[in-house]
């Protein structure tokens, strides 16, 4: 055999373990080719989180043991024009029952993302929630925006102790889903949440309530260039939510003449 035979097999014997590398490395590290467009990415690393309509068998379709899909919904339940309404960072004293008056009025079921340490304060109001037919979702202890940041026994600690106390305050009463402080999410995070049952959960619509950029410009977010099955994101806690109250008001009634019904974030579908 030629010297030049030789060097061809050598060059496509180093080639086959070049690409093997390589395809090795995306497995691993999982990344989907859509990012975020909601804040609520895998921060470390520079990964994006998997995406709630991946395809099935892709990386981003992965499911934990539980059954509980790894990507970060974003949609909600449903085939047509149906919208997911989530409120995060109470339960609070003042706000949270407006909110609920407002979905009472309505006749809207939402999900809130609650805080461990204000559940344990205020568990009758998580208990309220509930029985108004609301979901429960685990918004950490703490609401540690850094966590992300931090080691993954911290990280572990924020999540399953954030749902043990917000089961404690409602018993028997499911908590379905976790969204991350800031959507602060990590692969740790969203593996941790899914084995535990609860979905990653984002949004796909934030009209930035929280802080306070009057309510022309909260409605103006939420009723422009709605994507399909919205996740919509507004706020019952973490300060002054009358805006958010206000918003409500409008924006509910108007989803519904525009013929939208509502619904859950999805929980189980990749």
């Amino acid at each position: 055999m030629g010297i030049t035979s030789i060097s061809v097999r050598r060059a496509r014997r180093a080639g086959s373990a070049a690409t093997a590398a390589v395809l090795g490395i995306l497995a691993v590290s999982a990344t989907p080719a859509l990012a975020a467009t909601d804040g609520s990415a895998d921060k470390p690393g520079g990964k994006k989180p998997s995406d709630s309509a991946a395809p099935a068998g892709s990386p981003a379709a992965a499911r934990s043991a539980s059954g509980i899909p790894l990507g970060i919904s974003r949609l909600a339940q449903g085939t047509g024009r149906d919208v997911a309404i989530t409120i995060d960072d109470g339960p609070d004293p003042r706000w949270t029952p407006q909110v609920l008056q407002v979905l009472r009025k309505n006749h809207v079921k939402a999900t809130f993302c609650m805080i461990g340490t204000k559940a344990q304060k205020y568990p009758e109001l998580v208990r309220e929630v509930a029985a108004d037919g609301h979901r429960l979702c685990n918004h950490s202890v703490d609401h540690d925006v850094t966590m992300d940041h931090k080691p993954v026994a911290f990280q572990k600690q924020q999540i399953l102790q954030g749902k043990a106390m917000i089961e404690k305050a409602a018993p028997g009463v499911p908590v379905g889903y976790y969204r991350a402080p800031g959507g602060a999410f990590t692969p740790d995070s969203r593996a941790i949440a899914a084995a535990s049952g609860m979905r990653p959960l984002g949004w796909s619509v934030d009209p930035k309530d929280w802080s306070r950029p009057g309510l022309p410009a909260i409605i103006s977010a939420v009723e422009e260039k709605l994507p399909q099955q919205p996740t919509v994101l507004f706020h019952d806690g973490g300060g002054d939510r009358s805006e958010t109250v206000a918003a409500l008001k409008e924006y509910l009634p108007w989803l519904t003449s525009q013929g939208y019904r509502f619904a859950f974030p999805a929980r189980t579908t990749p």
